[in-house]
C-alpha cells in the first residue's frame, strides 16, 4: 500500500495545478544520488573506473530505465515538470505566431534579452558587488529588453516602408551584437568569470529548481490562461486583421498582447534550454500541428501536447544519457515529432498527400475515359437498341483504337484506365472490342451532363465563346459538388426545358 501510495504522489507532481498551489518547499529534498542526471552527478570520479576525457556513450540499465520512467529521482522530477510545462506554453503561444507569420519574433524576443541580462548584472553589481547573478534582476533586464525589441520591430514596420522580415532582423542583429559586446566587458570585470551567465545561451536545463519549476509554471498558466480568454481575438487577428481593424477591434493591443506572451514564455525557457533553442519550442510544435489539422482550436490543442512530449522525451533522454544535454535532446525530440508529421500528417502530411492525389489521379482518370466513351458513342444513341437494362448505350462496342482517335493519350495511360474500368465493373470486354457495364453507362450519362451543364453556364453567364469552354469545364467536372450541379440544372433548365442531357455546344464527331 505505501508503495502505491509513493508511486500516485509521484504522477501527481506532474499536474499543473499542484505546481501552482503547493508551496515550492514540497519540491525540497537532499541533494540528488550519483546515478541522477543533474550537473554534479555527472562528473565522475577516478574510483568508478573513468575520467573526464571519456566520452563514451553508455547505455543505462534497467534499474536506471525503471527509476527514470518512474520518476523516483528528485531531480529527475523537477526536470521533467519545469520542461513539460515550458513545452506545453510555448506550443500554445506559438500557434497564433506560426499563422501571424511572424515565429521569428521569438527568435527576436531572445536575442533582444541578451544586453538585458548584461545590463541588470552590471547594474547589480555596481549596486551590491558579488550580487550580479541574482536571478530575479537577470530575468527582468531579459523581460524589459525583450519587451524593448518587440516595440522596436512593431515601430520600425509600422511608421516606415520596411517589411516586418527586415525588422526582425534588424533588432535581432543589433540587439544581439550589442548583448555580445556587453559581454565581453562583463568577462574583463573581477567577478566575470564567474558570473556564469552563458547559461543563459545554451540552457542549463538539468541543474533546474523547484523556484526554477514554480516561476516555469507560473508563466505557463499565463500564456494558457490569456490564450484562452482572447482566443477569438487572437484567432481574427491571425486570419483577417484588417476585418477585426475595419469593425473596431483594437488590433494594435491585441498584436501587443500577444507578443508580451512571447516575450513573457521565451525569458521564462532562457535559463532552461537557452536563448538559441527556446526558438525551437516556440515554431516545432505549432509546425508539426499544422499538418495535423485545419481548425485552430485542435491545432493549438495538438501543439501544446507535442511541446509537452517533446520536453518529456528530452528530459528523459537527458536523465538516461547523462552527456546529453537536456536542452538540445528536447528540440530534437520536437524535429522527431515535426518530421512524424511531416510525412504522416492527416491533413498535410506527405504521404496522406501523395495517397489524395494518387486517387484523385485515378478519379480524374475514370471521368475522363467514360465521358470519351459517351461522346463518342452518343451519335449511335438513336439507331442502337436498348440492352437488358433498357439503355442502348450500353449496347454499342468500341474499340481501343477509336477511343485513341478521339483523346491526345497514349497506348499505355488507355490500356491502364480501361483496365482499371473492367476492374471496377464499368466496362467489359467483348468479341468486337469493349461495350460499358449498367454501371457504367450510368456513370458516364451523369459526368457527360454535368460537364455539359457546367459548359452551358459559361456560355450564358461567363459569356464565353462556344469552343473554348470545353477546356475550362475539363478542370471543373471533377469537382462539382451535388448541390452546385442542382443549381445549374435550375440554371439550365430555363433554356432547355424538356431535355435530361443538354446538347453539347460545340460538334462532336461519331466514333469510326
Amino acid at each position: 500500500m505505501s508503495r502505491s501510495l509513493c508511486g500516485r504522489h509521484r504522477w501527481l507532481t506532474l499536474a499543473l495545478p499542484l505546481v501552482l498551489a503547493i508551496p515550492s518547499g514540497l519540491f525540497a529534498a537532499p541533494p540528488p544520488p550519483a546515478d541522477d542526471h543533474s550537473i554534479a552527478a555527472r562528473v565522475t570520479t577516478g574510483t568508478s573506473g573513468t575520467s573526464l576525457s571519456d566520452n563514451r556513450i553508455r547505455w543505462p540499465g534497467w534499474e536506471k530505465i525503471s527509476d527514470t520512467l518512474l520518476l523516483r529521482q528528485y531531480n529527475t522530477r523537477i526536470v521533467l515538470l519545469g520542461a513539460i510545462l515550458l513545452g506545453i506554453g510555448a506550443g500554445t503561444v506559438g500557434t497564433f505566431m506560426l499563422l501571424r507569420k511572424r515565429s521569428l519574433v521569438g527568435d527576436v524576443v531572445s536575442h533582444a534579452s541578451l544586453p538585458g541580462i548584461a545590463i541588470a548584472f552590471l547594474a547589480v553589481e555596481l549596486t551590491y558587488p558579488g550580487n550580479g547573478r541574482s536571478l530575479p534582476a537577470l530575468l527582468l533586464g531579459a523581460l524589459l529588453a525583450g519587451l524593448l525589441g518587440v516595440l522596436c520591430t512593431i515601430g520600425i514596420r509600422r511608421f516606415s516602408r520596411i517589411k516586418e522580415d527586415t525588422a526582425l532582423a534588424i533588432v535581432l542583429s543589433v540587439f544581439f551584437g550589442a548583448g555580445i559586446a556587453l559581454f565581453t566587458i562583463i568577462q574583463k570585470l573581477p567577478t566575470g568569470q564567474v558570473a556564469g551567465l552563458q547559461q543563459f545561451i545554451y540552457g542549463q536545463t538539468a541543474s533546474m529548481t523547484s523556484a526554477d519549476v514554480s516561476l516555469i509554471g507560473l508563466a505557463s498558466l499565463l500564456v494558457i490562461a490569456v490564450s484562452t480568454a482572447l482566443f477569438k481575438e487572437f484567432g481574427l487577428l491571425c486570419f483577417d486583421e484588417e476585418f477585426g481593424r475595419s469593425h473596431g477591434w483594437p488590433t494594435l493591443w491585441l498584436d501587443l498582447a500577444l507578443m508580451a506572451l512571447v516575450v513573457c514564455i521565451s525569458i521564462t525557457g532562457l535559463q532552461s534550454v537557452g536563448l538559441l533553442l527556446v526558438v525551437a519550442m516556440l515554431i516545432i510544435p505549432p509546425a508539426a500541428a499544422r499538418f495535423w489539422t485545419d481548425r485552430l482550436v485542435s491545432m493549438t490543442i495538438i501543439a501544446a501536447v507535442l511541446g509537452g512530449l517533446s520536453a518529456w522525451l528530452g528530459g528523459v533522454a537527458s536523465a538516461l544519457f547523462a552527456r546529453f544535454s537536456a536542452g538540445a535532446v528536447i528540440v530534437l525530440a520536437g524535429t522527431v515529432f515535426f518530421l512524424v508529421s511531416l510525412a504522416f500528417g492527416t491533413r498535410r502530411g506527405l504521404l496522406p498527400r501523395m495517397r489524395r492525389q494518387w486517387s484523385n489521379n485515378r478519379r480524374i482518370g475514370r471521368h475522363d475515359l467514360l465521358r470519351a466513351v459517351y461522346e463518342m458513342l452518343e451519335p449511335h444513341l438513336d439507331s442502337a437498341p436498348p440492352d437488358a437494362s433498357g439503355d442502348p448505350l450500353g449496347d454499342i462496342p468500341f474499340t481501343r483504337n477509336q477511343v485513341l482517335s478521339r483523346r491526345s493519350w497514349s497506348a499505355t495511360r488507355l490500356s491502364r484506365l480501361m483496365d482499371r474500368g473492367t476492374r471496377d465493373g464499368l466496362l467489359t470486354a467483348v468479341t468486337s472490342g469493349w461495350k460499358l457495364t449498367a454501371s457504367g453507362a450510368q456513370e458516364a450519362r451523369l459526368l457527360a451532363r454535368n460537364h455539359r451543364l457546367w459548359e452551358t453556364y459559361l456560355i450564358l453567364h461567363a459569356d464565353i465563346a462556344p469552343n473554348h469552354v470545353d477546356r475550362d469545364a475539363d478542370l471543373i467536372e471533377h469537382v462539382l459538388e451535388p448541390d452546385l450541379i442542382s443549381q445549374l440544372l435550375e440554371t439550365v433548365s430555363a433554356r432547355y426545358p424538356q431535355m435530361d442531357m443538354p446538347p453539347s455546344p460545340h460538334p462532336l464527331e461519331p466514333g469510326h
